[in-house]
């Protein structure tokens, strides 16, 4: 897929993106405030390949939230005892209280992309994960949770490119680990993964939404606009919750035959 050149419409200034971001950081503190009076359980799963944008994301979302009622979460690799458990149960302390927003950077989903694709599963445990997640999911919705799904899609040339600014910038030295250099020679094998994860685990209760997210700033406002827009609070200011559609929309099988994703 050709790298996307930016348009007239998504040339976005410093000053500009400052000031968007700035606004719907305020929107979230209101968010939060309801959330929290309302004993409201959020969780937010960012997932994407390697350099997509996810720590960005996330650091911007939560910025000026209340570090009291917000937890980021980056499991590091199991333990001996958690592949001895149930899948799914390492993140189930993880998972929100009343009043908490959870964001998940990679999730459970670990199991259908990365550990498939670098072999850290077999395909018997990869098939029974993209059965059981829809079911697991749909636990937690009844239960209350408000589970919304991010998957940032980027190019190969993009991601070809963030990962050796990665690798030469000396204040992203944290970000790098051994599976980087397998990212893109993987590509094609993590692009078969994704639309298999796409067509299995989007579902009713939980869909995935898809982020075009070569272009980081607006990729990044949009998706603070769509979290903000899925929810009712106090005060909320519905002229700057304008999703651009063509940035974030929810998976759908047409993604997959109209050329919507990276490929």
């Amino acid at each position: 897929m050709a790298k996307e050149k930016p348009k007239a419409a998504d040339k976005l200034s410093d000053k500009d993106y400052e000031k968007q971001l700035e606004q719907l950081q305020m929107e979230l503190v209101k968010f939060q405030r309801d959330v929290i009076a309302d004993g409201t359980k959020v969780c937010v799963v960012i997932e994407g390949r390697d350099g997509a944008g996810k720590d960005g994301t996330i650091k911007r979302i939560v910025e000026h939230m209340s570090p009291r009622e917000t937890r980021v979460v980056a499991l590091s690799k199991p333990t001996d005892r958690d592949r001895a458990s149930w899948y799914f149960q390492r993140f189930v302390p993880h998972l929100p209280a009343g009043g908490e927003v959870v964001l998940f950077n990679r999730s459970w989903y670990n199991r259908a992309g990365v550990e498939p694709v670098m072999g850290f599963c077999d395909e018997a445990q990869h098939k029974s994960f993209l059965s059981e997640a829809p079911h697991f999911e749909t636990m937690l919705t009844r239960d209350g949770v408000r589970l919304i799904k991010y998957y940032l899609d980027i190019s190969k040339e993009e991601q070809k490119e963030r990962l050796a600014d990665r690798r030469n910038n000396p204040l992203k030295q944290w970000k790098i680990s051994p599976i980087d250099a397998q990212a893109v020679k993987k590509w094609s094998a993590y692009t078969e993964a994704r639309n298999a994860m796409f067509m299995h685990t989007s579902h009713a209760a939980a869909p995935w939404f898809v982020v075009k997210a070569n272009r980081k700033k607006i990729a990044r406002l949009n998706v603070i606009r769509h979290l903000l827009s899925q929810f009712d609070y106090k005060g909320k200011d519905e002229k700057l919750l304008k999703v651009d559609p063509a940035v974030v929309f929810k998976f759908s099988d047409k993604a997959l035959t109209q050329d919507l994703l990276a490929h």
